[in-house]
């Protein structure tokens, strides 16, 4: 697949759409329907819960499509907040032209990559809101209403909250997701013992933990009578077999799709992960949630105002060198993370950042201790 194609289709579509821009009129009713568009890493996406339920409390009788990584759309098939998945992927041009087929829309909201403005455009949306300042400029051209991140520190979900204007959502609720169905039945074990899911992996090296204490942390969890379960995404099997678990320990990495880890977690009486995918989608599903940030900030990927009730523990070891300001490839002065690679970090040691080594087994397992603790008060 390529995403020449599909950029060609898009664009074909989009450009005669462009040269009427000067003509275009913010809606003035209610919208009937809605196109966000977006092509994130798991775990902003899942976030862009917050503009879900705003947009489903706003417009009550709307058609809110969202147009997703083919492999998220599992999620959304029993249409939390009513919202349809439309799954699609940047280099399947027939994915893209199901898209652009989709259309009209009264509105079109862009999060994240402002590219898919374009998307959004040569989908025949009328009207197209998404954040302002995405570089290069030409992300930007379809977009007719620009809204400035906050001059405060904020969360990512309540941010993409705002980019429609209005009174902000209650905070989530588990129950505001229906579970999508499993294809693959849980093992036995998980079945019988109560387990805790230790899901080393994650998008970079940079946010990787070190083996020997992933296999401290799950000595302890068995210590207090819990199974330790080990998971993994696509291509991560290596990763976990190479922090050498015990063997009657479950190893579930490469084996379940994002569906039957809903399952799994669901399951679970804890989940200790990186900062990851797999610690948003244990957040979505109510699990109680230790991540582990490194590179990343834990404010930007923390509660808010959405995700407050959620049994969700973020540690963060104060380092200098989390020092860009920028999120999305926008310029935001309170933000402080770090995008460098394995390659450029600045305290590389023995193979792993200096911002994970902070994190160490005793903290790890303390904020899990107490995590168990109030999931089980009454």
């Amino acid at each position: 697949m390529s995403r020449l194609h599909g950029r060609i289709h898009t664009f074909a579509r989009a450009l005669p759409r462009l040269a009427l821009k000067p003509l275009r009129r913010k809606p003035v009713a209610q919208p009937a329907r809605i196109l966000i568009a977006q092509h994130m890493l798991l775990g902003d996406a899942l976030l862009l819960a917050a503009l879900l339920a705003k947009l489903r409390a706003l417009y009550p009788h709307a058609q809110i499509v969202l147009a997703c990584p083919k492999a998220m759309a599992p999620l959304y098939a029993k249409r939390p907040f009513g919202v349809d998945a439309l799954a699609f992927d940047p280099r399947d041009s027939a994915s893209v032209k199901r898209v652009l087929a989709s259309g009209p829309y009264d509105l079109g909201i862009v999060a994240g990559d402002n590219r898919y403005s374009w998307l959004a455009l040569a989908a025949g949306c009328r009207w197209i809101v998404a954040h302002a300042g995405d570089r290069p400029a030409w992300k930007n051209w379809p977009v007719d209403e620009s809204m400035h991140y906050p001059a405060a520190p904020a969360a990512w979900a309540d941010m993409a909250a705002e980019l429609v204007k209005g009174p902000a959502p209650r905070p989530y609720h588990p129950t505001d997701w229906p579970a999508p169905q499993a294809s693959t039945p849980l093992p036995a074990e998980l079945r019988e013992r109560p387990y805790i899911v230790l899901h080393p992996g994650a998008s970079s090296a940079v946010k990787r933990w070190p083996a020997e204490r992933w296999r401290e942390l799950a000595k302890r969890v068995e210590a207090e009578g819990y199974l330790p379960v080990w998971s993994g995404g696509p291509g991560e099997a290596g990763l976990v077999d190479a922090i050498a678990p015990d063997p009657a320990q479950p190893n579930l990495a490469g084996r379940y799709g994002l569906a039957d880890m809903w399952h799994v977690l669901s399951g679970a009486r804890a989940v200790v992960c990186p900062d990851t995918g797999i610690a948003h989608l244990a957040r979505l599903v109510g699990a109680p949630t230790v991540a582990l940030f490194g590179p990343g900030n834990p404010l930007i990927h923390g509660a808010g105002r959405y995700w407050q009730d959620a049994p969700f523990v973020a540690l963060a070891a104060d380092m200098p060198c989390r020092d860009h300001v920028t999120l999305f490839r926008r310029p935001v002065t309170w933000v402080r993370r770090c995008s460098r690679s394995e390659a450029t970090c600045l305290d590389w040691r023995d193979g792993h950042a200096g911002c994970m080594t902070g994190n160490s087994v005793e903290t790890v397992y303390r904020a899990l201790q107490d995590l168990l603790v109030l999931a089980t008060a009454p």
